[in-house]
């Protein structure tokens, strides 16, 4: 296998890039301005040397504690629970969320062995404790797993914190048309229908 067959081969193991996408990197690159490749193989290479996990929330970040944790004007009596943390960045760009996070690592899959005891579970269930929030808002993907992972939490959250505990809702897009609509999705629309 040459340079740019282990070059193509590296890429096309990120999510979302297959062998196509992967070749078109690989070319981009070769064309590319040579400051511009020593660069971007610089920031890969300090990348995990620069950015670790919050020791408070799990996310990301180059300082301890990452800004949302240390940003005094969030609101400090809610935390919304996420699988990832990739995932507080989805719900940061919504602007709609002005509380805490705190990343679980993943979901509870015993088919891939993964088990309470390997997510960020026994920080949060302390972090409640110690913090006195009033709210955890449960945001698991709505998938097999993250449905398993928030009855799980809630469960165990119900027996220790004083803490009010939601899902999100999921159900019908805004905008979307019922002909569309697969049936677990329409399913979960009904249960969870507002009064109006």
């Amino acid at each position: 296998m040459n340079a740019i067959e282990e070059l193509v081969e590296s890429f096309s193991r990120l999510p979302g890039i297959g062998k196509k996408s992967a070749g078109r990197i690989t070319n981009f690159l070769l064309k590319a301005d040579r400051n511009y490749v020593e660069r971007f193989g610089a920031q890969m290479i300090s990348l995990q040397e620069k950015i670790h996990p919050c020791p408070i929330c799990g996310n990301w970040t180059e300082k301890d504690p990452c800004p949302i944790c240390s940003d005094n004007l969030r609101d400090q009596s809610v935390i919304c629970v996420v699988e990832q943390p990739q995932d507080v960045s989805t719900i940061e760009s919504f602007h709609e969320f002005n509380g805490l996070f705190h990343v679980l690592g993943g979901v509870i899959c015993p088919v891939e062995g993964i088990g309470p005891d390997e997510l960020n579970i026994a920080p949060l269930v302390r972090r409640a404790k110690e913090s006195g929030v009033q709210e955890i808002i449960i945001a698991t993907n709505p998938t097999v797993d993250g449905d398993v992972t928030a009855l799980y939490l809630q469960r165990i959250l119900s027996q220790q914190v004083s803490a009010k505990i939601t899902r999100l809702a999921s159900g019908l897009p805004v905008g979307g048309d019922l002909e569309y609509a697969d049936r677990l999705t329409f399913a979960r629309s009904f249960r969870g229908r507002t009064e109006i």
